[in-house]
C-alpha cells in the first residue's frame, strides 16, 4: 500500500505521520526540538536575549523532522513506499540566508548576532514596526490592506524584516534571502538555486502581503517605510510561488539519504500548520468553516467568492487549497481563556468546573462576559482590547463565570460567521477540529446552539498532520485534485463521526445572550477597521 508522509512542525516538537491512500494511519512520530524555543540566551554564546524574542534553530529542524520519519518507517516498514511529502509549519517563523541557503545563524560570522537567527511566530519584537506599516498603509491607501481586514499584526513577515533593518542594519545587509521557515524547509528537501526557491501562496499571502492578482506591496511603500527596503522584494526575496498541494519539487538524493525515503519523492509546497487542518479535517466542499479550536482559534474556509469583508485576517488566493480563495479568521483566546478562568476562579479540577458549568441553564443566570482576554482578531483586528464580565451577583459561583466565558467564546464564534455572511461569503458547512473539540465536546454542542447550525468534529486528532500528508498524496500525483483526495484520506471510515445538532430550546434561549454579547462589545469600544 502506498503512503503519504505529512511532516507538522509545532512550537516545541515536529510530527511525522504516514498515511496511506485510504486514510488508514501507518505510524507517527514525534521527536522534539533539540533547542525548543530559545527565549533566555543565544545556544553556545550565553547572549542574554530581551523578552520579548521567540527564536529557533533551524539545525532543529532537518535533524528532528529526520528522526522523526526514520522512526515512523522503522514502525510502519514503508519506506519505499513512500509517494508523496507534504509539509505544514509555525507562522510567520522566518529567517534570513545566504544566497545558498545556509541560515546567517550558521555562518562563524553572524552566530552570536540574535537578528540572524530565525524569528519563531511568536517573536514580539517588532510591535513599533506593525505599527508604523499599517500607519503609512492606511494613510497611503493601500489596496492591499483591505484583504487583512485593514491591519497587519507583528507577527507577520515584513514588520519582522523592518525590525531587523531597524535594529541591526549589518545583519539585514548581510541577508541575501529572507523567508518563511516552511518554505527554507522544503528548499532544503529539494534543492536548487536561490531563484527556484519555492515559496508558499499560503504563507506569503497570509502572513506576507501578496497576492497573486498584485504581488507584494510596491516599491514605493517599501521606500516610503525605508529607503533600503525599496528594492526588498526584488534583492532580498528570490522564488517562485507554489501553492500547497502543488509540486515544489523533488527529494534531493542527499535529502533521502538523511531522511531514508527515496530520491526524487515529490514535495509538496508549504502550508501555514493551523491552514493543513482543512485538508486534515476532511474539508472537501467550499462554503465549510473549519475551526482549528485550541489555545486560541483559527476558523477558516475556502470560498468560489473573492470578497473583501472588514474584519476578516486574510482573504488568499490559493492560500489553502488549489483553485479557492481561502478566508482566515480567529479568536485570539478561547482555551487559554478557559484555563485563565479555571485559574481566577481557584479551581484544579477543570473537568468537575466544566460539569458544573455546562449543568446550568443557558446564559449562566445572567453573568455576561466579553471574551477579549488577548484583544479581538476577528472581526475587530484589535490586540489592545480587554475582556470583561457583567452582571455579576452575591450569589453567582465559580460555574457562572466559567459558563459565561464559555458562552462569550461561542459569541465570538457567532460574530464570525455574521461577518463572513454579512460580506457576501456563504458559510453553509461546520467541521470542529484541534485538541478542544475532542476533549471538551460538550462545548461543541454550546457553539452548535449558539449558532443554530449542525457541527461535525473532525475524526482525525492530528489534522494538521494529515492535511500535510494529503497535500503530499496530490502533490504526486496520486488524485486528480484535492478533494478526491480528502474524500479519500480524510473520512476515516473506520472512525464514526461525532455530529452535534443545535437544541432548539436553547438556540432560542442564546438570541438574548449574543444580542447581549454584541450590545457589551459595543460599549467597550470594539468598532470594525
Amino acid at each position: 500500500m502506498k503512503v503519504s508522509l505529512g511532516l507538522d512542525f509545532g512550537t516545541e516538537s515536529v510530527r511525522a505521520l504516514l498515511v496511506d491512500l485510504r486514510g488508514l494511519e501507518r505510524a507517527v512520530a514525534v521527536v522534539k526540538y533539540r533547542h525548543g524555543q530559545i527565549t533566555k540566551t543565544l545556544p553556545g554564546t550565553g547572549n542574554t536575549l530581551p523578552p520579548e524574542f521567540a527564536l529557533q534553530h533551524p539545525g532543529d529542524w532537518i535533524e528532528s523532522a529526520a528522526k522523526a520519519v526514520r522512526i515512523a518507517l522503522r514502525e510502519s516498514a514503508c519506506a519505499g513506499d513512500v509517494i508523496g511529502i507534504g509539509v505544514d509549519f509555525t507562522s510567520c517563523t522566518m529567517l534570513p540566508t545566504l544566497a545558498d541557503g545556509t541560515p546567517l545563524c550558521l555562518t562563524d560570522q553572524w552566530r552570536d548576532e540574535k537578528f540572524a537567527w530565525p524569528k519563531l511566530w511568536k517573536h514580539h519584537g517588532a510591535l513599533s514596526q506593525a505599527a508604523t506599516i499599517n500607519t503609512f498603509a492606511t494613510k497611503r491607501k493601500e489596496s492591499w490592506l483591505a484583504r487583512y481586514g485593514g491591519v497587519i499584526g507583528l507577527e507577520w513577515f515584513f514588520p519582522k524584516v523592518l525590525e531587523t533593518l531597524d535594529r541591526a542594519p549589518r545583519i539585514y545587509d548581510a541577508a541575501e534571502v529572507w523567508l518563511e521557515a516552511g518554505d527554507w524547509f522544503v528548499w532544503q528537501l529539494v534543492g536548487g538555486s536561490a531563484h527556484d526557491l519555492p515559496r508558499s501562496t499560503c504563507q506569503a499571502g497570509y502572513k506576507g502581503m501578496w497576492s497573486r492578482e498584485e504581488g507584494f506591496p510596491s516599491q514605493s511603500f517599501f521606500k516610503a517605510l525605508h529607503p533600503k527596503l525599496e528594492n526588498v522584494v526584488a534583492e532580498k526575496m528570490p522564488g517562485r510561488f507554489v501553492a500547497p498541494g502543488v509540486a515544489a519539487g523533488a527529494l534531493t538524493s542527499a535529502m533521502a539519504k538523511e531522511f531514508g525515503l527515496r530520491e526524487g519523492t515529490p514535495v509538496s509546497a508549504s502550508i501555514i500548520d493551523a491552514h493543513a487542518g482543512v485538508p486534515g479535517a476532511g474539508a472537501d466542499e467550499p462554503d465549510t468553516l473549519v475551526m482549528v479550536m485550541g489555545t486560541s482559534s483559527c476558523h477558516m474556509l475556502n470560498s468560489r467568492a473573492n470578497k473583501l469583508v472588514p474584519g476578516v485576517a486574510g482573504v488568499v488566493r490559493d492560500g489553502i487549497l488549489p483553485g479557492f480563495y481561502g478566508y482566515e479568521t480567529g479568536q485570539a483566546a478561547v482555551g487559554d481563556a478557559f484555563d485563565w478562568a479555571r485559574r481566577i476562579v481557584g479551581e484544579k479540577n477543570f473537568d468537575a468546573l466544566n460539569k458544573r458549568a455546562l449543568d446550568l441553564a443557558p446564559g449562566a443566570d445572567g453573568v455576561r462576559c466579553m471574551d477579549w482576554f488577548n484583544g479581538c482578531r476577528t472581526p475587530l483586528m484589535d490586540g489592545s482590547l480587554a475582556g470583561a464580565f457583567t452582571g455579576l451577583k452575591l450569589h453567582h459561583g465559580p460555574e457562572h463565570l466559567f459558563r459565561s466565558v464559555l458562552e462569550a467564546s461561542a459569541c465570538g464564534l457567532r460574530w464570525i460567521v455574521e461577518t463572513l455572511r454579512d460580506g457576501g461569503v456563504p458559510v453553509r458547512r461546520f467541521i470542529a477540529t484541534g485538541g478542544l473539540p475532542h476533549h471538551n465536546p460538550a462545548f461543541v454542542q454550546l457553539c452548535a446552539n449558539v449558532l443554530g447550525e449542525r457541527i461535525v468534529i473532525a475524526p482525525s486528532t492530528q489534522a494538521s498532520a494529515l492535511g500535510s500528508a494529503i497535500l503530499g498524496a496530490v502533490a504526486a500525483g496520486a488524485f486528480r485534485d484535492a478533494g478526491t483526495a480528502i474524500r479519500a484520506m480524510a473520512k476515516q471510515r473506520d472512525v464514526p463521526a461525532r455530529v452535534y445538532l443545535p437544541e432548539r430550546s436553547a438556540v432560542r434561549a442564546y438570541e438574548k445572550v449574543y444580542a447581549d454579547y454584541r450590545r457589551l462589545a459595543e460599549v467597550l469600544g470594539g468598532t470594525v477597521p
